[in-house]
């Protein structure tokens, strides 16, 4: 049975895009069609589609194939980045592990600033009716930001950055080669029950998780309420700070986390809730990244704006008492609350399409926007909170830091790593 919703639209240009349930991006183009049009949405078999109008991203990649005739996209998408592969935790070398060394490209033969623009896509949400309470927010430098736990989360919770972080969960997939996790329980017919999504966002991973997993109960908590339509009858969310003692009355096979590095004040005690929170045999997952960005050629140094910002946020997450973690360091906190088998791999998202290699050049494409998009949101509040800087200051400020995330001369990129553990039977 398919539910089908028919659509009458007149605008003159209607962008799709699609991702089956294997997460291959490209098998949808994107089209244009003239006038009012027609339109059938569904859901049947895996498949989970958005349609947007006149979207601020549109990707202009649309005819690229999948499978061996492409190079890889993910964990190993070149000869020169096999240390990709997973990693186990012990070793002294994982501390430092960023993955493979990256190549510029010669200046002359870098995108332009419309055709990065051109490559990424945004997907748009929209809203439901939830209790009032919960919906409250308050205004501060332009930014909403959630009213519940007020301070605990950093970051705003309106338009603009639901959109940003809706890029960002595409980003992440074309990280994985469009799989929503490595740990085993994202592999199809793993018989996965229950599943726990912690700082949920906007609520993609799990709308698409739950799609993908028709058999399992998903369940997705953030500080700020989920607003979307498009939600499978396996999923629910709910508003919930995870930093207080659960309650959840069942426990669950597959804990996941994504970028929540700055949003934890103790990670020994959180991770020893999320170990008592699952079945023996269950899954926890991380993938989280660092502020500060680095380069292998030495490009980036301490008299750059982007490095000074990254000190300055540094700063200011340990005054809030959220500092960042270096996300290695989490791998033995892990095991000391229980966990067994714990697996790193790490990735790197390069800042613009510096790189020579197609997958940086992509991934560096996709970053770059979120960083643009993202400056404002991950330092307006950490700023004038915690050092007593004026809007004004901080706009100054960030005038710079955004000069260096234009100069392709800096060969600059975001470390990231996944992480993820068995819980023991």
């Amino acid at each position: 049975m398919v539910d089908l919703l028919l659509l009458l639209i007149p605008v003159p240009v209607i962008t799709y895009v699609g991702w089956n349930k294997h997460h291959q991006q490209a098998q949808y183009s994107t089209v244009t069609v003239p006038q009012t049009c027609i339109i059938l949405l569904g859901q049947d078999e895996g498949i989970f589609c958005q349609l947007m109008v006149q979207s601020s991203y549109i990707m202009a990649d649309s005819q690229r194939t999948t499978g061996a005739e492409e190079s890889a996209v993910g964990i190993a998408p070149s000869p020169s980045a096999n240390t990709l592969e997973p990693t186990s935790s012990t070793g002294h070398d994982i501390a430092i592990n960023h993955g493979p060394i990256l190549e510029a490209e010669a200046e002359n033969s870098a995108l332009t600033d419309d055709d990065a623009s051109d490559r990424a896509t945004s997907v748009a949400s929209s809203s439901t009716s939830l209790s009032s309470s919960i919906l409250q927010h308050r205004l501060e430098n332009g930014r909403t930001y959630h009213k519940y736990k007020d301070g605990k989360y950093l970051f705003p919770n309106d338009e603009r950055e639901n959109d940003r972080l809706d890029l960002q969960h595409n980003l992440y997939l074309l990280t994985l080669e469009y799989k929503l996790g490595l740990a085993p329980p994202n592999n199809e017919n793993s018989g996965v029950k229950r599943v726990l999504d912690i700082g949920t966002g906007t609520g993609l991973w799990a709308i698409e998780f739950a799609d993908e997993h028709p058999e399992a109960e998903v369940l997705g908590v953030d500080l700020t309420p989920v607003q979307t339509q498009f939600v499978p009858p396996n999923l629910k969310f709910e508003v919930d700070d995870i930093e207080q003692p659960w309650t959840f009355s069942q426990p669950f096979d597959y804990i996941h986390i994504r970028g929540m590095t700055s949003s934890v004040s103790d990670w020994h005690a959180f991770f020893k809730q999320a170990y008592n929170g699952l079945t023996p045999g269950g899954y926890i997952e991380l993938f989280e990244g660092h502020a500060r960005t680095q380069s292998d050629d030495g490009s980036l140094t301490p008299n750059h704006a982007f490095w000074q910002w990254a000190d300055k946020l540094d700063e200011c997450c340990k005054i809030l008492g959220r500092p960042f973690v270096h996300v290695p360091s989490l791998v033995p906190i892990l095991e000391q609350a229980g966990f067994v088998d714990v697996t790193i791999v790490p990735f790197k998202w390069p800042i613009g399409p510096w790189a020579k290699d197609p997958y940086y050049k992509e991934l560096g494409v996709w970053a770059l926007e979120n960083a643009s998009e993202g400056l404002e949101a991950w330092t307006m509040a950490a700023l004038t909170r915690a050092l007593d800087w004026s809007n004004a200051e901080v706009q100054t400020f960030l005038a710079q830091v955004r000069k260096d995330l234009k100069d392709r001369s800096i060969h600059h990129y975001c470390p990231l790593w996944v992480i993820y553990g068995k819980k023991p039977l």
